[in-house]
């Protein structure tokens, strides 16, 4: 079968580079799918399922800190340090990924791709241990630090699977195989709040399994990657070893003649070793590399910045305050990591147009909240709630002075102060 598929590719090139369709069922091998998905599933998918998986339980976990604190201190818990130890927990899964991305370059370097992101699964399988034990032991620091080397997981995963899917994939389709990276961080999302629902693990008792599930994208890494080749760029630059370069090249290729792809690597690698490095501050003060290097920092500046995972994060909390129910919210919830699969999935086929669609939604969402959002100047968080659930509020405080009123009646109009200090006329 694969002796089909190299000669037609060699009899038709025209075909091959003209047929996109073509070009995909030539280039896609078995073992590139298997090690694409066994790679983002153990990876890009756990980032992602870490990103949502603390916001349904946040309020069983916050009681267990409650517990815990009263348990070993005789006291109870003060709302602020509650308040404080939760965000501790949600943030410092940021700050275990900024040492996961300090220490990826050595050991991508002189581990290899493969074996970065095999001895990656120690972080994850660690954490999810102490995280689903945490409330058996009654220990609350167990979450927290688990986050933490979960955070490492992640820094180490999104730098490592990147580098090793772009090594071992044809130029055609490279840019489709890295899509992989960011569409299971989407599924990895939505996965942590379809978990996250009280008809599964969304429960006081259940919460711990939602952590420790972490370990079976794991286990099926771990099972999977070592059958695999290591990257053939690494094999060849950092270990001198052509023959097992070749093998892992026909390996994931699905080709026997890769003499071409041989020698693009050998001829990048010529082409480096004459290039000069140059620290971050020498980029900077090189006004042919300026801009890109400024491009580079603001783009990922302003993704990190706009706030997008405080919202997966405070998902239930932000729309408890914007006034929907209790038992409404983990379902409106799971609309989010859909419409972020459907956008992952979608930007492949528009590609560059996915731009124009971004800026559609951000005109969208600045017309809403122009019209919809309330005034927040000089306003307490209460008052700030309170104005999103306007409607349902108006309601009942015109209920609640009917019968303050009882039997008066009036022929005009009536003042009455609402709670925010805005006094509206009532038309009797």
């Amino acid at each position: 079968m694969d002796n089909n598929r190299i000669d037609s590719k060699d009899k038709n090139p025209r075909e091959s580079q003209d047929n996109p369709v073509v070009k995909k069922r030539v280039d896609w091998s078995a073992s590139l799918i298997v090690a694409s998905l066994a790679g983002a599933f153990g990876s890009s998918f756990l980032y992602g399922y870490n990103l949502s998986v603390v916001n349904a339980p946040a309020v069983f976990i916050k009681k267990f800190y409650n517990e815990s604190w009263e348990r070993r201190y005789n006291q109870s818990v003060t709302e602020q340090s509650v308040t404080l130890l939760w965000t501790i927990s949600v943030s410092i899964f940021a700050i275990g990924g900024l040492v996961g991305a300090l220490i990826v370059t050595p050991a991508v370097r002189y581990l290899g791709r493969k074996y970065a992101l095999l001895l990656n699964n120690v972080f994850a399988v660690v954490a999810a241990l102490l995280m689903a034990f945490s409330h058996l032991a009654g220990i609350f620091e167990m979450i927290i630090l688990g986050r933490f080397i979960m955070g490492i997981d992640g820094g180490v995963s999104l730098t490592a699977l990147p580098i090793y899917l772009s090594e071992i994939s044809p130029k055609e389709i490279r840019g489709s195989l890295g899509q992989i990276t960011a569409i299971f961080i989407c599924i990895g999302v939505f996965t942590g709040q379809v978990l996250g629902l009280p008809e599964i693990f969304g429960k006081e008792s259940l919460w711990p399994y939602l952590f420790g599930i972490i370990i079976v994208p794991s286990v099926l890494q771990i099972g999977v990657l070592p059958f695999l080749p290591e990257s053939p760029r690494f094999l060849l630059l950092e270990k001198h070893d052509t023959k097992a370069a070749e093998k892992a090249f026909q390996i994931f290729l699905g080709k026997s003649d890769v003499t071409r792809e041989v020698e693009e690597v050998l001829e990048e690698s010529r082409v480096q070793r004459n290039i000069q490095l140059a620290s971050v501050f020498q980029l900077l003060c090189d006004s042919s590399k300026r801009w890109q290097i400024l491009t580079v920092i603001v783009t990922m500046a302003c993704y990190q910045l706009c706030g997008l995972n405080a919202i997966w994060f405070y998902t239930n909390d932000i729309f408890q305050g914007a006034g929907l129910s209790r038992e409404m919210i983990p379902y409106v919830t799971l609309s989010t990591g859909a419409v972020e699969i459907l956008a992952a999935v979608s930007s492949e086929g528009l590609q560059t147009y996915c731009f124009l669609v971004f800026a559609a939604v951000c005109l969208a969402g600045g017309t809403y909240l122009f019209i919809v959002l309330p005034e927040t100047k000089n306003k307490s968080l209460e008052e700030i709630n309170q104005a999103f659930a306007k409607k349902k509020r108006v309601t009942l405080e015109i209920s609640e002075m009917d019968q303050f009123e009882g039997g008066e009646k009036s022929g005009g109009k009536q003042e009455s102060e609402f709670k925010n200090g805005e006094v509206k006329n009532r038309i009797v």
